[in-house]
């Protein structure tokens, strides 16, 4: 009996015995349920994931106790920003990962995370809006179809609920910087919101795509490769690049700080570098990789999608900043007065 009991728990304390996991936070939707199975196939280790449908949220969420469950999670850029800068990620070296080399030079030495310490490239695109042709046949370049829209499209609007875009979208929309703290400009944003949200239908980030789908909404504020998702499943949407600008982003995978499983995490990270990998979650997500070598194994309609090809004409985008503490504590007030 005794010999039976030092056995567990040497078995116990063994790194080995924690070996096959990995705990993932992730988006919804973001990536294939075979790229997963083939990673589990390929190491033995049990991958676990558990979904978020913001970046606020995410950061909420491990900040209420969740650090330390997860080994990676998926955060925008500002949001890894804002995540090293309160102690929440770990770092790494290049030679942790051997296909670090395959990230694309350009997304390395990135503002939000110079020289790519803590965090690989995962996805980037943009957010816009997506509008029903069947519903609304007129010019819909302009951010007006979202804050100010046309008779045809009020009370049939659906909003990312996610503050960073949608007080970038406003401000980009009302030409006021990101991180203003002038109070005039400030007001005129959130009289301007609230004006807006007599015409919304609905605030949902998860359920962006499927309201177009279902015809629930003409209009949606959305993520490009949900919105070509949406084309896919046989909505009448167009994807718009207003001339006022909007939201370009890069998802990240961040390796956690106080994450249980280190070593499983780097493997993941370092599986997702592979190009056949990297473009297994474009195929399935409608984005663009970060990763070189990509291109051989992308499927056509991705390469041509209206979503990921701005037309000549479009403007540039604007990623999201991240405000000091006291121009965030005005918009997060702006926010909350929203959201009531």
């Amino acid at each position: 009996m005794k010999f039976r009991l030092s056995a567990l728990a040497l078995l116990m304390a063994s790194p080995a015995f924690a070996e096959g996991e990995l705990k993932v936070y992730h988006w919804f939707e973001y990536i294939p349920q075979e790229l997963v199975d083939k990673f589990t196939a390929e190491t033995g280790i049990t991958v676990t994931i558990d979904t978020y449908d913001s970046n606020e949220s995410m950061l909420a969420s491990l900040k209420a106790g969740k650090l330390g469950q997860y080994d990676v999670a998926v955060p925008g850029d500002y949001m890894v920003q804002i995540m090293g800068a309160e102690g929440l990620l770990d770092s790494f070296t290049p030679e942790e990962l051997p296909n670090f080399g395959n990230i694309d030079p350009k997304w390395i030495d990135v503002p939000f995370d110079p020289g790519r310490k803590s965090s690989i490239p995962y996805q980037w695109g943009s957010t816009a809006f997506s509008v029903n042709r069947d519903v609304y046949t007129g010019d819909i370049n302009t951010l007006a179809m979202i804050f100010n829209p046309p008779e045809e499209l009020k009370g049939k609007i659906n909003v990312l609920d996610s503050q960073g875009e949608v007080l970038a979208l406003g401000s980009i929309y009302m030409g006021i910087p990101q991180c203003s703290t002038d109070k005039e400009q400030l007001k005129a944003l959130s009289d301007m919101l609230v004006a807006a949200k007599a015409n919304w239908a609905s605030f949902g980030s998860d359920t962006a795509k499927d309201v177009l789908v279902s015809g629930d909404a003409a209009a949606g504020m959305i993520y490009n490769g949900f919105s070509a998702k949406a084309r896919a499943e046989g909505a009448n949407v167009e994807y718009a690049y207003p001339k006022e600008g909007y939201v370009v982003w890069m998802d990240n995978m961040v390796l956690l700080k106080d994450a249980p499983n280190r070593d499983n995490a780097l493997k993941f990270m370092n599986f997702l570098l592979q190009p056949e990998n990297a473009a297994a979650v474009t195929n399935y997500a409608a984005y663009t990789s970060g990763v070189m070598g990509v291109e051989p194994f992308l499927d056509e309609a991705i390469k041509s999608s209206p979503e990921n090809n701005p037309p000549a004409t479009a403007p540039a985008g604007s990623f999201i900043q991240v405000c000091d503490e006291e121009a965030q504590k005005l918009y997060d007030a702006i926010w909350i007065n929203l959201k009531k």
